[in-house]
């Protein structure tokens, strides 16, 4: 049964609220027709609750439709009329509100429409899915779990998978692998304990935060500051988080806990403060009701301060020798200084952190198998970059073990409940190279063997994992080339966020060279996203300014490390160069550089494939845009976003849209084909999603968009062999171009006219823009003449050339590098 798949032609999800509308949408993400159920609307049509829950879709932010579009693929439908249409649908989710008498009832309506072979499941937070079973006939009860999405289903990456007592083996087994490939989840099985495992985890952690926050008299911002990125978790932190959750909800979890785990050790602490159900009350619920525990004035954050019951303006900074403290790469010294440190906030940590362990430790055999799927599970649903015993075996297992032993003999922990045996019987932690450690069964589990799981050939790593990734053929500081002994070669980017300076152009030509000499194919993969921000422009600039100018040099590397990597860092190569260092025959023959890469990935001897997720962005998308194939997980963000900074694409990026534009015209009127491509470029549009980047016409039909970003090496080496299998064949250069001319020009330059006189654009906007209409036009030629790529790359350089001269552009360089945002002038 284990190699048995699940095939879902048509799905159904119960409910159209703010989840099952979520997860309809997610399921259309993935090529899944799907019907929305709701309860008959009271008057007018009766499916009006759900239309304007799809509706609803499109306008929410972030969204959950890779594209709008995607939205015809939900089908409205409502319990008074469509029930028997339920015998359509190979799966059906069940997300209404979190009442077991509701659900119950839901069930039992179902039942008489549902066919043998549906696979039934629950989307409950926290419910019991065994007690949810016993609702249904005893033949649909092997056709039953729980299957818990997190908020929102697009971009969470866990799915809790939860077996009740009949469940059959093999529907677990189909279901994880269609969780894992068509929708793109992580999938961890949990028990059937209330809240599962992620939720019992994660809000034990808020609750244990508050707890502290409160005895070491700290503010809801402080907290924030000490627990968002300085703990490489979100930036939304602790309370943040629950606004943006929302108090209400929150306030359900922790009451299914307080309801369902009597016996827990830590049952007094399940409780919410007297401010939160104050706020509750007032109907200050967080971002949906716009007020919270913050609020925004003005534009200004506000937030509540429990000494006046007011609010006043947030402080977003934690003290300076904390901060300091959490900046250590050393876990174990970090961990040593903050437990010995009597600054508040520093004891603030250490109890938050002593706690969570505890609580973990004492509880991991009842929620989870292992180690493992406890860590993943607060990974994947609570954004931590590392779980609770990966940071605790990075401290140091036994003397961190030793610690909380100290502090619960001590009287200092939440609950005076010693460490389990099994904790001081691991000598270096529970995670190693074989597997992580499974307390119940006194051994350690290694990964699923399941079919699925093949396709990931690097899993998310937990700390303990070796990850080898293959044979080295050539490395440098800039790049490295290797492969996994299967004929396909592997260009990974060793650059900070995979920056494309002129280490990493020279990387990539003798890169293509070594793989067309001994290997079947080359595949642009990083090891983490994003793909690429584009250029590293302060390593270019150091090398290209002359002596005299080493002071501008070390201002700028000042201003570059303040810059955020914002549009300043995803152009094209030579972006702000020439403003620095004057030098434009050297910049020059850098743009021209950029474009023979661009040409070598296009004509190489080999199958060329760009293996996209996250950010592709100026240079890394005018990389992608030349490889044969492009492999891209759905978040992937592409975009040439060079006029950010007054400049345009130089590096094959116009010459590409101008060649996609001719061949969707296919003879026809270029114009329609052009202005789209046009807009693009000009206003540095960035696809929302790897689905928007195909309709911008970043990426082609021919494409693949793969769901799960853990496959995405499988399917782009795959991609890779099946082209050299099928006889590959080094595309001929086409010599006839058809371009829009001067005709084109002249309209694009009556678009442009409209829209600097109604405002939309300045001067500036207007000679930029022109300038990328000459590109993509072809110049200044007959309509219909035909060129070739290099008369097109011709072009590109020289206007790129001439906006680094211009005093705008430059004045838009220096915003840039001052400030980190595009200066619109």
């Amino acid at each position: 049964m284990s190699e048995k798949q699940m095939l879902v032609r048509k799905a159904a999800v119960l409910g159209a609220g703010v989840m099952g509308a979520q997860i309809a949408a997610h399921l259309a993400n993935a090529d899944i027709e799907t019907l929305l159920y709701e309860l008959p609307a009271k008057e007018g049509d009766p499916n009006a609750t759900v239309i304007k829950a799809i509706e609803g879709l499109k306008k929410l932010d972030p969204a959950p439709l890779a594209v709008p579009a995607r939205a015809q693929y939900i089908g409205a439908a409502n319990y008074q009329q469509h029930l028997p249409r339920l015998a359509e649908c190979d799966l059906v989710i069940e997300a209404i509100a979190e009442r077991m008498d509701w659900k119950v009832d839901l069930y039992r309506k179902i039942a008489p429409h549902l066919t043998p072979h549906v696979a039934l499941v629950s989307n409950t937070s926290g419910l019991s899915v065994n007690r949810l079973a016993e609702a249904l006939p005893q033949q649909l009860r092997a056709r039953f779990c729980g299957v818990h999405f997190f908020n929102p289903p697009r971009y969470m990456h866990l799915v809790e998978l939860i077996p009740a007592a009949d469940t059959e083996g093999g529907l677990l087994d189909a279901l994880e692998q269609f969780l894992t490939t068509r929708l793109g989840k992580g999938v961890v099985r949990a028990k059937d304990t209330p809240n599962f495992i992620a939720n019992r985890i994660g809000v034990f952690s808020l609750l244990a935060t508050m707890h502290h926050a409160r005895a070491c008299g700290l503010g809801f911002d402080t907290v924030d500051a000490l627990t968002g990125k300085d703990l490489e978790r979100p930036k939304s932190a602790t309370f943040r988080t629950l606004d943006v959750v929302g108090l209400d909800t929150f306030a359900h979890v922790v009451n299914t806990m307080r309801e369902g785990l009597s016996d827990d050790p830590w049952h007094a602490h399940f409780l919410l403060p007297d401010w939160l159900h104050g706020l509750i009350e007032q109907g200050a619920l967080g971002q949906k009701s716009k007020r919270g525990i913050y609020q925004k004035v003005g534009k200004e954050i506000h937030v509540l301060d429990l000494g006046t019951k007011g609010y006043r303006l947030a402080n977003t900074k934690s003290d300076d020798s904390v901060r300091e403290i959490l900046k250590n790469k050393d876990v174990a010294q970090r961990f040593a200084v903050l437990r010995a440190s009597q600054h508040p906030q520093a004891q603030f940590l250490w109890a938050v952190f002593r706690d969570v362990w505890h609580y973990c430790a004492v509880q991991l055999p009842s929620i989870a198998d292992n180690a493992r799927d406890l860590d993943l599970a607060v990974r994947w649903g609570f954004g931590w970059k590392q779980g609770p015993f990966e940071i605790w075996q990075a401290a140091g297992w036994r003397q961190v073990a030793q610690w909380i032993g100290e502090d619960i003999a001590a009287g200092k922990a939440l609950v005076n409940v010693p460490l389990p045996d099994w904790v001081m019987e691991q000598r270096d932690g529970v995670h190693r190279a074989d597997g992580s450690y499974a307390p119940a069964a006194q051994s350690y589990r290694a990964r699923s063997t399941l079919p699925v799981y093949r396709r990931q050939i690097f899993p998310d790593a937990l700390l303990g994992e070796r990850v080898e990734y293959g044979h080295t053929v050539f490395e440098n500081d800039a790049v490295r080339l290797w492969h996994m002994d299967d004929g396909i070669a592997i260009l990974s980017f060793r650059s900070k966020m995979h920056t494309i300076g002129d280490d990493v152009l020279s990387g990539t030509l003798d890169a293509i060279e070594l793989a067309e000499e001994e290997f079947k194919g080359l595949v642009l993969w990083q090891t983490e996203p994003p793909f690429s921000v584009g250029a590293n422009l302060l390593q270019v600039m150091q090398a290209l300014a002359p002596p005299e100018d080493a002071t501008i040099t070390a201002k700028l590397a000042g201003a570059m490390q303040r810059l955020k990597y914002t549009v300043a860092g995803h152009g094209s190569l030579t972006q702000m160069m020439h403003a620095v260092t004057g030098s434009g025959a050297e910049v020059e023959q850098v743009v021209a550089k950029f474009q023979q890469v661009s040409m070598r990935l296009r004509y190489s001897c080999i199958p060329t494939v760009a293996a996209v997720n996250g950010m592709a962005l100026g240079g890394g998308c005018e990389f992608v845009m030349h490889c044969d194939r492009v492999v891209a997980a759905l978040e992937s963000y592409i975009g040439l976003v060079e006029v950010g900074v007054g400049l345009l694409p130089a590096g094959g990026g116009c010459k590409e849209v101008a060649l996609r534009a001719a061949h969707e015209a296919k003879g026809r009127d270029l114009f329609p084909s052009l202005k789209n491509y046009f807009q693009v470029v000009a206003m540095g549009t960035v696809a929302k999603s790897a689905e928007h980047a195909r309709e911008l016409g970043f990426l082609r039909a021919c494409d693949p968009i793969v769901m799960n970003p853990f496959e995405l090496l499988h399917v782009a080496k795959a991609q890779a062999i099946a082209l050299h299998e099928a006889g590959y064949r080094v595309p001929l250069p086409p010599r006839d171009i058809p371009v829009a001319g001067r005709a084109g020009i002249a309209n694009f330059r009556m678009l442009l006219v409209n829209m600097r006189e109604g405002g939309y654009i300045s001067a500036h906007d207007y000679l930029i823009g022109e300038k990328i209409a000459r590109i993509i036009c072809g110049g200044e030629v007959e309509a219909g003449s035909l060129v070739d790529e290099q008369w097109l790359l011709d072009l590109e350089r020289a206007e790129f050339m001439s906006l680094l001269h211009t005093p705008l552009t430059q004045a838009r360089i220096e915003h840039m590098l001052k400030t980190g945002k595009p200066l619109r002038n």
